[in-house]
């Protein structure tokens, strides 16, 4: 007989995607403690899952054998949560965006190198088989050389209010696509409207990297149909990533641009749907943070990666202040350095 596995995970947040996370970490034995500001949710879920409830952050922090802390609050709460509890001796999960701004994830840095404690963002997208498949096979040379990426973020709904549909959508796109090129957009240009709240609903987002490598991204919650596809072109060849479909997840075009008579022509030889592990993308995201925790080993969307994105979300977030405007992600650096 196994011995048991210490409970030592607090979920903090546990309403529309904390609920996941409560699941997940109950699954994998190691929930120790949730903690929401619903005495309903802390009533429903630890009935569910057997599971001690409290609606105070602090007397989570103030538990010695919570050891890991999963905060899935609404993003404005992120960064003064994530401080508290790496002061506490916690190490730390944070729901994405890492912070709202890149000087509160700056911030954030400095508190988890003093205290010598991890964090982790959970940029789910990196956790699920499709996308690293896709990026085993760009590495591989599958496409030839890379030219060009975009992603669709859409669906009808949920609207919020707490931050825009840059700042909730985005970022899983901005990573994904940052993992592709391997640095920083050298400008990055962002356009949107708000139609319904005080914060945009809408968002289109602009990408130059070096090599003449471009991208954009495409973010509503005013969408009549749910789409989550990320197509990345290189020059001999096309991959799709499509999350929303149930049997072509990840598609291969063999396709090819050639000059005939001096004039292009494009040629599409076949299509191909690669099959994929069936593993749950957010079961291996709560593995891996578990393993972080207990080897401390470097979490794969560790801190550095929330900056990167959190410094993409800030510079498209300025360009959309001023209407469109193209902002270098060097002259944020020269600001924050």
């Amino acid at each position: 007989m196994s011995p048991p596995i210490n409970k030592y995970v607090a979920v903090v947040g546990c309403g529309y995607w904390g609920k996941n996370l409560v699941r997940d970490f109950a699954q994998l034995g190691v929930l120790r403690v949730i903690c929401d500001a619903s005495q309903q949710i802390l009533t429903d879920l630890g009935a569910k899952f057997d599971v001690e409830g409290v609606s105070d952050f602090d007397t989570v922090l103030a538990m010695s054998d919570v050891k890991a802390v999963v905060i899935a609050t609404p993003a404005p709460s992120h960064a003064s949560l994530v401080i508290q509890a790496l002061n506490a001796g916690k190490d730390v999960f944070v729901e994405k965006p890492l912070a709202l701004t890149l000087e509160d994830a700056l911030l954030i840095e400095t508190a988890a190198r003093k205290s010598n404690q991890i964090v982790m963002v959970g940029h789910l997208l990196e956790y699920h088989p499709a996308l690293i498949k896709l990026r085993n096979l760009v590495a591989a040379g599958k496409i030839g050389k890379l030219r060009y990426i975009y992603s669709n973020r859409l669906s009808f709904g949920k609207v919020r209010t707490e931050e825009n549909v840059l700042l909730s959508f985005a970022p899983h796109d901005i990573c994904s696509i940052l993992g592709f090129t391997g640095k920083l957009p050298l400008s990055v240009q962002a356009v949107g409207s708000a139609n319904i709240t005080q914060v945009e609903d809408f968002c289109l987002i602009n990408l130059e990297f070096e090599h003449n490598i471009k991208a954009h991204i495409f973010t509503s919650w005013l969408h009549p149909f749910k789409e989550q596809r990320l197509v990345v072109v290189g020059e001999s060849g096309t991959l799709v990533f499509d999350d929303v479909s149930t049997d072509a997840k990840l598609t291969f075009y063999d396709q090819q641009a050639e000059i005939q008579d001096n004039v292009p022509v494009l040629k599409l030889h076949s299509k191909t749907v690669i099959p994929i592990d069936t593993a749950s993308p957010l079961t291996e995201e709560c593995k891996h943070f578990l393993t972080c925790v207990e080897t401390r080993q470097t979490p794969k969307t560790d801190i550095q990666n929330g900056i990167n994105v959190c410094s993409v979300l800030q510079s498209a977030q300025s360009s959309l202040e001023s209407q469109g405007k193209a902002v270098s992600l060097k002259e944020l650096q020269l600001v924050h350095s």
